[in-house]
């Protein structure tokens, strides 16, 4: 999918409310839509107790100063939730890492590239923070390409991973001279 398409703006970030946590209960359960997760959650990537990992993140996620925001990915013409964007800052606090997970059964429609573009807008330009990290598996090709298609850059491996940086002014570059 191109960038073209993607400016229609299909989904949404959306803040979750209490009672609409059956979603991320149900994407984390998902063995599929987290086999990425399984070398950290064997054997499947699901996160155990998927409804007390649900009242943790709603009560510690997006309260101010926090350092965290959580969303899920909405699409607009029908309401229905895709997947989840999400960044905090790393337990010595000194930087951010950010996430994002498109459900399998959505996955392959471009929706990593406009939610990962919808959670930059939301970090570098609402929220006016530094720089976002993200580290996986060098195998996860299409996540990496998706990174690198928005501006981020790899800055070497950490634990077998490959870690990808995208500072605030790089961003704020690339998008300038995009619309110019």
């Amino acid at each position: 999918m191109n960038d073209k398409v993607l400016g229609r703006r299909e989904l949404e970030v959306y803040i979750p409310r209490r009672d609409e946590g059956w979603f991320y209960v149900r994407m984390i359960s998902d063995p599929e839509t987290m086999a990425y997760n399984a070398p950290w959650f064997p054997p499947d990537g699901c996160i155990p107790n998927a409804e007390e990992a649900w009242e943790n993140l709603y009560q510690t996620w997006n309260s101010p100063d926090s350092g965290m925001f959580y969303a899920y990915l909405r699409r607009k013409t029908d309401g229905r939730f895709v997947g989840d964007v999400n960044y905090h800052t790393d337990p010595e606090g000194d930087r951010y890492e950010m996430g994002i997970v498109i459900c399998a059964p959505e996955r392959g429609r471009g929706y990593g590239r406009e939610g990962l573009r919808l959670l930059l807008e939301k970090a570098f330009g609402e929220d006016g923070i530094p720089g976002l990290y993200n580290s996986f598996e060098r195998t996860r090709e299409a996540a990496c390409i998706v990174h690198k298609a928005l501006g981020f850059r790899e800055t070497g491996m950490e634990n077998g991973l490959v870690r990808l940086e995208l500072t605030r002014r790089a961003y704020l570059s690339k998008t300038c001279a995009e619309e110019g």
